[in-house]
């Protein structure tokens, strides 16, 4: 059985300020359920984007974060769009970090 998990308005708020902790910043594309919304981080390095990060519900219950790695700013825009559609719910944000590999690896 998966553990609760937090609000997803306040995890949101976490991700921003451990941006603005690591030296950069964050910003919202797209405000989500505040309570039961999921999460999807375009994570940057000095503004171009990097990864994707999203947390996924795993075959165990718990919840995980996966990245992956972004080609272009198309397949980028295409992915959002997507994820958009899937879930009206969703949250978009986009961290920018002094090293986005690093952020990811905490963060995984």
């Amino acid at each position: 059985m998966s553990d609760p998990r937090l609000a997803a308005g306040i995890e949101a708020s976490a991700l921003l300020a451990r941006a603005r902790d690591l030296g950069g910043f964050g910003t919202v594309l797209c405000r989500g359920d505040a309570e039961r919304g999921s999460l999807l981080l375009v994570v940057a390095e000095r503004g171009k984007a990097a990864f994707l990060l999203q947390r996924l519900l795993q075959r165990s219950g718990d919840y995980a974060w996966e990245s992956r790695r972004i080609a272009d700013q198309e397949s980028l825009e295409q992915q959002l769009a997507k994820a958009r559609d899937r879930d009206p719910d969703l949250w978009l944000i986009e961290l920018d970090v002094p090293s986005a590999e690093r952020f990811i690896a905490e963060m995984t």
